[in-house]
């Protein structure tokens, strides 16, 4: 995955370790709560994203503003890139959230966080070269996969659909990682994050329609876990770690983005009593201990912002 620079090294303050936490535990109620919630996936998916546009939007008009006035408009590969990374993002979600309803919620986060090996494949197919510390965390993490696959593959053939899914939306969470790349060398964060979501959810708009899923009409306690999907995942956890970036760099964040596995499972056990099959956790954990392995080995401080 690239990653912006770290910051200058120093103490993390409890300050910073709190704004990590939450922001973690924001981005892992999301998966618990869109596999319980009656409202379809796509629904969720849609109202989540359309959320994460409502919120960036004032902020991104006026950067996108701003920025025309004082450098000029933006170049035709940056808003291609940006519409495109928002189409991935609108992949990501309707592949990811119904995999939730198929496969447990361990299984399903931590596939769908193989976004790095993804990332390494597809740059290493552009002929950019791996090193062997990079090999050797790709070879763990696909292990735990093929761990937790094998073991869905024999619950059930829907659990194993799910596992699919889940992986499927972790590469495209990487076509999103990688255009993000080319669209924020010229936006800023809010212009980007405004674009890429109502590009998101205006496309998931458009699938739900087609298909006929119900977008209204749920009840209180339906649009209750919408509402925090929403607010907690799409909007406070991810601003909360935007906002960890700066202080501590994108490394130590995405290292701790990878606690958002253990952190779902752990609140899908208490709130819905979901254990997932025994095996599936091991295969979990390796998948994670590849998963940083690979982002510590690709930490180069001269990579642009993703």
């Amino acid at each position: 995955m690239s990653l912006p620079p770290d910051p200058v090294p120093h103490r993390l303050t409890g300050v910073d370790l709190a704004v990590i936490a939450v922001g973690v535990v924001g981005v892992s109620v999301a998966a618990p709560v869109a596999g319980a919630t009656a409202a379809p996936a796509l629904a969720v998916a849609f109202w989540r994203t359309a959320a994460g546009a409502a919120f960036y939007l004032p902020a991104g008009v006026r950067g996108l503003r701003r920025r025309r006035r004082t450098v000029g408009p933006l170049s035709r590969r940056t808003v291609t890139a940006a519409l495109w990374s928002g189409a991935f993002l609108a992949l990501h979600f309707m592949l990811w959230i119904p995999s939730l309803r198929l496969t447990s919620v361990t299984a399903s986060t931590a596939l769908v966080t193989t976004t790095p090996l993804w990332v390494v494949l597809i740059q290493r197919l552009r002929g950019r070269p791996v090193s062997r510390a990079v090999l050797v965390g790709v070879l763990v993490a696909f292990g735990g996969v093929l761990l937790v696959t094998g073991v869905d593959a024999t619950v059930s053939p829907t659990a194993l659909l799910g596992d699919a899914m889940a992986l499927a939306g972790g590469a495209a969470a990487a076509g999103y990682s990688l255009t993000a790349e080319t669209a924020r060398r010229e936006m800023s964060t809010s212009s980007y994050s405004a674009v890429a979501n109502s590009v998101c959810a205006s496309l998931t708009l458009v699938v739900c329609l087609t298909l006929g899923v119900p977008l209204l009409g749920f009840d209180t306690v339906t649009w209750v876990e919408v509402a925090v999907i929403a607010v907690a995942s799409q909007i406070v956890g991810h601003a909360l770690l935007n906002l960890a970036i700066l202080r501590a760099g994108a490394t130590t964040v995405t290292l701790a983005i990878l606690l958002e596995t253990p952190t779902a499972s752990l609140i899908a056990w208490l709130w819905l009593g979901e254990l997932p099959p025994l095996l599936v956790v091991p295969g979990a954990v390796l998948v994670l201990v590849g998963l940083a392995v690979v982002v510590r080995a690709r930490r180069q401080p001269a990579e642009s912002p993703a």
